[in-house]
């Protein structure tokens, strides 16, 4: 069997019922994007997608497969623990988070391990900062140090400044110093950019240096049951390479697809995990729905180029890892339920799998399809729709 699961980073459906608590009432990505501006997402429609939350121009439809949502279980709203989620972790205790910036004792340790200095040290847009502080940085060649509402520690930095070997190990060095402990945030992030004062823009060389999964994944059990697992795009590091068989790199939606489209053509089983960074990246994180919409145009048009290479036995899913409304006065991910699209030749058509209570149901659904019985979190609804 192949079973093809595509993470939309960050297109979230709303209605998260502990929103409140994660300051993102009123949150629902698709919703309030197609409020902004139309969409036009036949594929995805017929898909379901209009069943899982109020699309504006995209009523519910007859469906080619199953529809539902996902309610995220783990403390956070970040990539790392909806992946984990999505794989059959629950993380129970959240990851060190510094909104205010990062103390003296780990701006030492980065200073250390760098050799250089620090500007920034505040949550702030990736963005944003290196308009601020980029300048400063191609003068100095102090680092760019910044977080953000997630658990992270992201160093920017200019490539002709800081080549990409040396702040690939910086980040590294770092990853392997704060693995547990107060300051074990979820990634740590290389953030590196171009251009000039003005005119700097962020390339495609970002690299997450991620806490390995505290438990076993569906990835790990596949693995061992002999089913080959492939990451595209940042899967793998979300997971420290912990559990995948083969790396596709892929650092776009584009890239995304043709990782995806190109590992078909191969015809071999497995596991096919892939995540669509741009909806999260280049456009929720920068308010920018008019992007975010046409993203979401062109991954739908994109969509028949998967559906026309499955086979008889392959199945598609389609999920999130949670949201990033872009139409908010934040940047940030926003805790929203996720959409859940699945379709397949042995997949029974119109039918609803409802609103699940954990993201970990899909690997318990994944685990049961591949007939190794039952997953220890989550609920399978296999059944339901094979």
């Amino acid at each position: 069997m192949r079973w093809i699961q595509i993470v939309l980073d960050g297109v979230g459906c709303g209605d998260a019922p502990d929103a409140t608590e994660y300051g993102d009432s009123g949150s629902n990505t698709l919703s309030n994007l197609s409020r902004v501006r139309k969409l036009i997402i036949p594929n995805l429609a017929k898909l379901g997608i209009g069943y899982c939350t109020n699309i504006d121009g995209v009523p519910p439809c007859e469906t080619m497969g199953a529809w539902g949502v996902l309610t995220e279980q783990s403390a956070g709203k970040d990539s790392t623990t909806g992946h984990w989620e999505l794989a059959g972790l629950i993380t129970k205790t959240p990851f060190s988070y510094f909104y205010q910036g990062f103390p003296e004792e780990m701006l030492r340790e980065i200073r250390r391990i760098s050799g250089r200095g620090i500007i920034g040290n505040k949550a702030a847009s990736g963005t944003k900062i290196i308009k601020e502080l980029g300048a400063e940085h191609v003068r100095t060649g102090d680092l760019i140090v910044y977080t953000s509402a997630d658990s992270v520690l992201q160093i920017a930095a200019h490539e002709e400044i800081v080549p990409l070997p040396e702040l690939y190990r910086i980040c590294r060095e770092l990853r392997q110093l704060w693995m547990t402990g107060p300051f074990a945030v979820g990634r740590v992030i290389a953030r590196p950019f171009l251009g000039k004062p003005g005119a700097f823009y962020r390339t495609p060389n970002r690299h997450d240096e991620s806490l390995p999964p505290g438990g076993v994944t569906l990835l790990d059990t596949l693995q061992k049951h002999g089913v080959k697992t492939i990451s595209v795009g940042k899967i793998a590091d979300l997971f420290a390479g912990k559990g995948v068989s083969e790396r596709i790199i892929a650092k776009s939606n584009d890239e995304s697809m043709q990782g995806v489209l190109e590992w078909m053509d191969r015809n071999e089983l497995g596991f096919l995990f892939a995540n669509f960074v741009d909806f999260d990246m280049l456009f929720g994180h920068r308010n920018d729905p008019e992007g975010f919409a046409n993203a979401l145009e062109r991954f739908d048009s994109q969509l028949p180029d998967i559906l026309n290479r499955m086979g008889e036995s392959d199945v598609l899913v389609i999920t999130a890892d949670h949201g990033n409304d872009p139409t908010t006065v934040s940047t940030d991910h926003s805790r929203e339920r996720v959409p859940l699209l699945m379709t397949g030749k042995k997949i029974k058509k119109n039918i609803s799998v409802g609103v699940r209570t954990t993201f970990a149901d899909l690997a318990a659904t994944a685990y049961e399809a591949y007939g190794f019985g039952k997953w220890e979190t989550g609920i399978s609804f296999w059944r339901e729709v094979a």
